[in-house]
Protein backbone atom coordinates (compact mmCIF):
# COMPACT_ATOMS: atom_id res chain seq x y z
CA UNK A 1 0.00 0.00 0.00
CA UNK A 2 1.35 3.36 -0.95
CA UNK A 3 1.59 6.26 1.42
CA UNK A 4 -1.15 8.14 -0.47
CA UNK A 5 -3.56 5.18 -0.30
CA UNK A 6 -2.77 4.71 3.37
CA UNK A 7 -3.63 8.35 4.12
CA UNK A 8 -6.90 8.12 2.14
CA UNK A 9 -7.81 4.83 3.84
CA UNK A 10 -7.03 6.31 7.27
CA UNK A 11 -9.18 9.39 6.61
CA UNK A 12 -12.15 7.28 5.50
CA UNK A 13 -11.74 4.90 8.43
CA UNK A 14 -11.44 7.75 10.95
CA UNK A 15 -14.53 9.46 9.49
CA UNK A 16 -16.53 6.24 10.01
CA UNK A 17 -15.21 5.92 13.56
CA UNK A 18 -16.21 9.53 14.31
CA UNK A 19 -19.73 8.97 12.95
CA UNK A 20 -20.10 5.78 14.99
CA UNK A 21 -18.83 7.54 18.13
CA UNK A 22 -21.22 10.44 17.51
CA UNK A 23 -24.19 8.09 17.14
CA UNK A 24 -23.28 6.21 20.30
CA UNK A 25 -22.88 9.50 22.17
CA UNK A 26 -26.24 10.80 21.02
CA UNK A 27 -28.05 7.62 22.01
CA UNK A 28 -26.38 7.42 25.42
CA UNK A 29 -26.97 11.11 26.18
CA UNK A 30 -30.67 10.87 25.39
CA UNK A 31 -31.23 7.73 27.43
CA UNK A 32 -31.30 8.26 31.19
CA UNK A 33 -29.61 5.49 33.10
CA UNK A 34 -32.12 5.99 35.87
CA UNK A 35 -35.42 7.69 35.55
CA UNK A 36 -37.94 8.06 38.29
CA UNK A 37 -40.60 6.75 35.93
CA UNK A 38 -38.79 4.43 33.54
CA UNK A 39 -41.54 1.80 33.66
CA UNK A 40 -44.36 4.26 33.06
CA UNK A 41 -45.61 3.84 36.61
CA UNK A 42 -48.05 6.44 37.91
CA UNK A 43 -47.13 7.65 41.39
CA UNK A 44 -49.60 9.01 43.94
CA UNK A 45 -47.51 12.17 44.28
CA UNK A 46 -46.84 13.61 40.84
CA UNK A 47 -45.33 17.05 40.27
CA UNK A 48 -43.66 18.88 37.41
CA UNK A 49 -39.88 19.14 37.42
CA UNK A 50 -40.25 22.88 38.15
CA UNK A 51 -42.39 22.11 41.20
CA UNK A 52 -39.83 19.56 42.46
CA UNK A 53 -37.00 22.07 41.93
CA UNK A 54 -38.79 24.81 43.84
CA UNK A 55 -39.72 22.54 46.78
CA UNK A 56 -36.47 20.61 47.25
CA UNK A 57 -32.94 21.70 48.10
CA UNK A 58 -30.41 21.32 45.29
CA UNK A 59 -28.96 18.18 46.88
CA UNK A 60 -32.39 16.64 47.58
CA UNK A 61 -33.43 17.32 43.98
CA UNK A 62 -30.20 15.77 42.69
CA UNK A 63 -30.70 12.64 44.80
CA UNK A 64 -34.48 12.17 44.59
CA UNK A 65 -35.19 13.29 41.02
CA UNK A 66 -31.87 12.63 39.22
CA UNK A 67 -30.88 9.46 41.12
CA UNK A 68 -27.72 11.12 42.38
CA UNK A 69 -25.65 10.20 45.41
CA UNK A 70 -24.34 12.52 48.09
CA UNK A 71 -20.70 12.06 49.08
CA UNK A 72 -20.05 9.55 51.84
CA UNK A 73 -19.93 10.89 55.41
CA UNK A 74 -21.44 14.27 54.39
CA UNK A 75 -25.11 13.66 55.20
CA UNK A 76 -26.33 14.93 58.57
CA UNK A 77 -28.62 11.96 59.15
CA UNK A 78 -25.73 9.51 58.96
CA UNK A 79 -24.82 10.49 62.52
CA UNK A 80 -28.37 10.80 63.91
CA UNK A 81 -28.92 8.51 66.92
CA UNK A 82 -32.30 9.94 68.02
CA UNK A 83 -35.52 7.94 68.09
CA UNK A 84 -38.09 8.78 65.47
CA UNK A 85 -39.22 8.30 61.91
CA UNK A 86 -37.46 8.93 58.61
CA UNK A 87 -39.79 10.17 55.87
CA UNK A 88 -39.29 10.91 52.17
CA UNK A 89 -37.98 14.46 51.64
CA UNK A 90 -40.11 14.67 48.50
CA UNK A 91 -43.54 13.56 49.69
CA UNK A 92 -43.23 12.88 53.45
CA UNK A 93 -44.15 9.18 53.12
CA UNK A 94 -42.86 7.20 56.15
CA UNK A 95 -39.90 5.08 55.03
CA UNK A 96 -37.75 3.98 57.99
CA UNK A 97 -38.00 3.64 61.75
CA UNK A 98 -34.98 4.66 63.81
CA UNK A 99 -34.99 1.31 65.68
CA UNK A 100 -33.81 -0.35 62.45
CA UNK A 101 -30.97 2.12 61.80
CA UNK A 102 -27.45 0.89 62.46
CA UNK A 103 -23.86 2.02 61.93
CA UNK A 104 -22.59 0.27 58.80
CA UNK A 105 -19.44 2.37 58.37
CA UNK A 106 -20.46 3.04 54.74
CA UNK A 107 -20.89 6.81 55.18
CA UNK A 108 -24.65 6.81 54.56
CA UNK A 109 -27.58 6.16 56.90
CA UNK A 110 -28.15 2.40 56.94
CA UNK A 111 -31.23 0.43 57.92
CA UNK A 112 -31.79 -3.31 57.95
CA UNK A 113 -35.43 -2.90 56.86
CA UNK A 114 -37.92 -0.27 55.85
CA UNK A 115 -41.65 0.31 55.78
CA UNK A 116 -42.30 -2.05 52.90
CA UNK A 117 -45.56 -0.58 51.57
CA UNK A 118 -43.77 2.72 50.93
CA UNK A 119 -40.65 1.28 49.29
CA UNK A 120 -40.17 0.30 45.67
CA UNK A 121 -37.39 -2.00 44.53
CA UNK A 122 -35.88 -1.56 41.09
CA UNK A 123 -32.73 -2.57 39.25
CA UNK A 124 -30.12 0.10 38.58
CA UNK A 125 -27.37 -0.36 35.96
CA UNK A 126 -25.92 3.14 36.40
CA UNK A 127 -22.38 1.97 37.21
CA UNK A 128 -22.30 -0.92 34.75
CA UNK A 129 -23.66 -3.79 36.81
CA UNK A 130 -27.05 -4.44 38.42
CA UNK A 131 -27.78 -3.08 41.89
CA UNK A 132 -31.01 -3.08 43.88
CA UNK A 133 -32.27 0.49 43.81
CA UNK A 134 -34.62 1.72 46.51
CA UNK A 135 -37.25 4.31 45.63
CA UNK A 136 -40.17 5.92 47.39
CA UNK A 137 -43.32 4.13 46.26
CA UNK A 138 -45.42 7.30 46.61
CA UNK A 139 -43.41 9.82 44.53
CA UNK A 140 -40.79 7.67 42.76
CA UNK A 141 -37.90 9.50 44.41
CA UNK A 142 -34.53 7.71 44.42
CA UNK A 143 -33.46 6.89 47.97
CA UNK A 144 -30.36 4.73 47.62
CA UNK A 145 -29.54 1.04 47.24
CA UNK A 146 -29.99 -2.24 49.05
CA UNK A 147 -27.10 -4.63 49.65
CA UNK A 148 -27.00 -8.08 51.19
CA UNK A 149 -24.18 -7.28 53.62
CA UNK A 150 -26.31 -6.11 56.55
CA UNK A 151 -26.53 -7.54 60.06
CA UNK A 152 -26.69 -11.34 59.89
CA UNK A 153 -28.71 -11.54 63.12
CA UNK A 154 -31.61 -9.57 61.58
CA UNK A 155 -32.45 -9.36 57.86
CA UNK A 156 -28.94 -9.47 56.38
CA UNK A 157 -29.87 -6.39 54.35
CA UNK A 158 -28.36 -2.92 54.28
CA UNK A 159 -30.59 -0.18 52.96
CA UNK A 160 -27.94 2.43 52.16
CA UNK A 161 -29.91 5.69 51.96
CA UNK A 162 -28.91 9.25 51.08
CA UNK A 163 -29.53 11.74 53.91
CA UNK A 164 -30.77 14.23 51.31
CA UNK A 165 -33.63 11.86 50.44
CA UNK A 166 -34.90 11.83 54.03
CA UNK A 167 -36.40 14.09 56.68
CA UNK A 168 -36.14 12.96 60.29
CA UNK A 169 -39.17 13.40 62.56
CA UNK A 170 -38.23 12.85 66.24
CA UNK A 171 -40.47 10.81 68.50
CA UNK A 172 -42.57 12.80 70.93
CA UNK A 173 -42.26 11.31 74.41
Amino acid sequence: MTKKRFIIFTKIYMKKIRILFLLISLVSCNAKSQSNNKHGKEYIVAKSENEWRSELSKMSYYVLREAGTERAFTGVLNYNKNEGLYVCAGCKAPLYESKYKYESGSGWPSFDRGIEENLEYDVDYKIGYPRSELKCNKCGGHLGHMFNDGPKNTTGQRHCINSAALIFIPSIE
